[in-house]
């Protein structure tokens, strides 16, 4: 039950846990079995198989899923973007008009503006720091709003609180990807949203080794959801569930030391010569700080930033490094970094990029659980030559400081 347990590195470890244990097991075991014996179901959605999301491991995660954002239901998938894609389909028919934030996710973008169409869909962006015009972009059709906690790959921080007041005056439903953030910082439901989405990809399985999505809200939604994601097929296989269910158990410590490290790291470069710009939303001076200690418990893990001397100086520094991994993704124990123009934002046109705020030199990074001493140390050593001795002394004194 969402309310059993009070502070969320408890239900992290105890909620949606098999009670009594099975077997005695402390562990959930993994439950490798296409199907299960018929047992007298109603319906087509409550047979036992593995497709239809119900096995022991979809459940116990579905439980603890629904504990941590205090909602009241929840549903794993296949992947974030089966996450998002099978609610997008669920709560949108032909006909429908949905509005959506300017900066989104690569893949959240391309679907809407590449496959909406062959659905009858339409759709509008909105600017999430902007309340005041959303409403000349609404449309009888409307049905639905869609949000970022904090944005992909540029950590803007919309006005959630204004999203979910317009969303109830205006009878649409609510839906906030809350990856980056993480229940640990967010809790959408707690905020008024119908659907919180993540990709368990990251921050939720934290260690870089499954694809895993969740939907978490409203049982009414989720049940809908679920209906179409077992037709779809976007299910969760029983052993990615095992490692998903293991890793989101360290959550709660894995968040905390991350954010901090990413804190002090955006501080760092915010103060290198080298060093044009920093998006991060702890730093008083990122236009969405005031908005972020309103909502946020923590500023996440993730920043972005651009080097001076654009893309040639943005690949040259990310060679040089040596603790960061450049590769794709985010949330684990790793600190990785990319260019989101090449990765998760490289299906959007050039054009589109630049609308959203996204260059080519933009560098993303997902700071990990190596001490932060030995990442900005990386760090300097990686922008030697890229600005001045004077600054680079003062950035370390900001550092030490």
């Amino acid at each position: 039950m969402p309310g059993k347990f009070k502070g969320i590195e408890t239900k992290l470890i105890h909620s949606g846990e098999p009670d009594p244990r099975i077997q005695g097991a402390i562990s959930m075991p993994i439950f490798q079995t296409a199907m299960f014996e018929y047992a007298g179901e109603k319906g087509y959605h409550a047979i036992r198989y593995i497709r239809l999301n119900n096995t022991p491991n979809h459940l116990a995660l579905h439980q603890k899923l629904a504990a941590l954002e205090n909602a009241e239901a929840a549903l794993v998938t296949a992947s974030g973007m089966a996450a998002i894609s099978t609610t997008l389909l669920a709560v949108l028919s032909s006909g429908d008009h949905l509005l959506a934030q300017d900066c989104l996710y690569g893949g959240t973008h391309d679907f809407v503006t590449e496959d909406f169409a062959s659905f009858g869909i339409g759709y509008d962006f909105i600017d999430g720091e902007d309340p005041a015009s959303w409403k000349k972009k609404l449309r009888p059709n409307t049905r639905a709003v869609y949000v970022e906690t904090i944005t992909n790959p540029l950590l803007k921080v919309a006005d959630l609180k204004a999203v979910v007041e317009f969303a109830r005056e205006h009878g649409l439903i609510s839906i906030i990807d809350n990856t980056f953030a993480s229940p640990v910082n967010f809790r959408p439901a707690e905020w008024g949203f119908d659907l919180s989405l993540h990709s368990c990809t990251k921050y939720l399985n934290g260690h870089s080794d499954i694809v895993a999505g969740a939907v978490i809200g409203r049982s009414a939604l989720i049940e809908k959801i679920t209906h179409k994601l077992n037709h779809l097929g976007g299910s969760l296989d029983p052993h990615a569930a095992y490692l998903l269910h293991r890793g989101m158990k360290t959550l709660a410590v894995r968040m905390k030391f991350q954010s901090e490290s990413a804190m002090r790291i955006a501080q760092f470069l915010e103060g290198h010569a080298a060093i044009e710009k920093v998006n991060y939303p702890g730093l008083p001076n990122h236009p969405a700080y005031q908005r972020a200690r309103e909502f946020l418990n923590g500023f996440s893990a993730m920043l972005s930033f651009e080097v001076r001397g654009g893309v040639e100086a943005a690949e040259r520094f990310m060679q040089k490094t040596e603790l960061p991994i450049v590769a794709p993704s985010l949330g684990g124990v790793e600190t990785l970094l990319t260019r989101p123009a090449t990765t998760s934002h490289s299906g959007m046109s050039p054009q589109d990029r630049l609308k959203a705020g996204i260059t080519d030199s933009l560098v993303r990074m997902s700071v990990g659980l190596e001490a932060a001493e030995d990442l900005i140390e990386d760090l300097e050593r990686a922008l030697e030559g890229e600005g001045s001795q004077r600054a680079r002394k003062s950035a370390r004194s900001t550092a030490i400081r």
